[in-house]
């Protein structure tokens, strides 16, 4: 069970059935819900969409997700949202990207070939200001000799 995102659905082979190994670190995000193809997994609902002791169930399809929403008071009702905007499948993400090189390329994968410079800069390039002034280091800090004065 690869669903939970805090991973904790664990399958029990003998008995083929998921079960949570540590319900106290339940998220409650439902994903584990949502993706049970029989609906047999039940998690309380929120507070905000469901008062206590309500019964939420989702139905999931290709294109879709409904939920049945069951009140203490046996009203039933049912709202759906559309879960996808193309058709399962249908999106291709490598489609049109070059196939994956060799570890030791050092191009990136949307790239074919490194970019080459457009001049090379063989020389030193030296800075001299007038204004500036040099700085010596006293125990790995740098300071200005004439700013600190007599106390350094």
């Amino acid at each position: 069970m690869y669903i939970c995102p805090n991973d904790l659905m664990i399958l029990d082979h003998e008995a083929m059935k998921a079960y949570n190994q540590e319900p106290d670190a339940c998220w409650e995000c439902y994903s584990c819900v949502k993706i049970c193809p029989q609906g047999a997994i039940a998690a309380r609902p929120y507070a905000d969409f469901c008062p206590m002791g309500g019964v939420c169930t989702p139905m999931r399809s290709g294109d879709s997700i409904q939920w049945t929403v069951k009140f203490r008071n046996g009203a039933i009702k049912r709202f759906q949202f559309p879960i996808r905007t193309t058709p399962e499948g249908s999106i291709k993400p490598y489609e049109g990207k070059p196939a994956g090189g060799s570890l030791d390329n050092e191009c990136l994968f949307t790239e074919a070939k490194l970019a080459e410079p457009q001049t090379v800069l063989g020389k030193k390039f030296e800075v001299e200001d007038p204004g500036m002034k040099r700085k010596a280091a006293k125990d790995g800090v740098l300071y200005d000799p004439e700013a600190v004065g007599s106390n350094g």
